[in-house]
């Protein structure tokens, strides 16, 4: 006597995708019923407002703002000559490991911290000194130089 090919696996999988099927044609229906509602135009239409947020009122025209087209810049601004970038900036050091010679100055004007290697050193630096120093772009990042103790 041959054993039954269906199995409880099999039995399982078949009731699913009947569920499904069934759950898809109950879809079908109610979109069909909800059809044949009058739904204006004015209904459907969203809106954003002057945050971002999705709405179902339209925006209020007075509100309107004007935006002149040649103010737009798209791309990298054009470097200003006029700008005068300062090169030597002031930090303290928040850790320095002399035996391993590097540590990491926190930059007193943006709050960043910066990687120091004893090779970008003029003066003997320590933890929490007050120094001057200029930055490079390394491989990894922007790196300290010409490091030296503020007076």
């Amino acid at each position: 006597m041959g054993r039954s090919q269906e199995t409880w696996n099999k039995k399982e999988t078949e009731k699913k995708k009947q569920k499904k099927k069934k759950e898809k044609e109950e879809r079908k229906e109610e979109r069909k019923a909800s059809a044949g509602e009058n739904n204006s135009l004015e209904d459907m239409m969203a809106y954003v407002d002057e945050y971002g947020n999705i709405t179902s009122t339209p925006p209020d025209p007075t509100k309107k703002i004007k935006i002149n087209e040649a103010d737009i810049v798209i791309g990298v601004p054009k470097h200003d000559p006029n700008v005068v970038v300062d090169v030597v900036r002031k930090g303290i050091v928040t850790f320095f490991n002399e035996s391993k010679g590097y540590g990491f100055i926190k930059d007193m004007a943006n709050q960043d911290s910066i990687f120091v290697h004893a090779n970008g050193l003029i003066d003997q630096i320590k933890e929490n000194n007050k120094v001057t120093f200029e930055i490079e772009m390394g491989p990894k990042g922007p790196n300290a130089v010409a490091v030296k103790l503020d007076k």
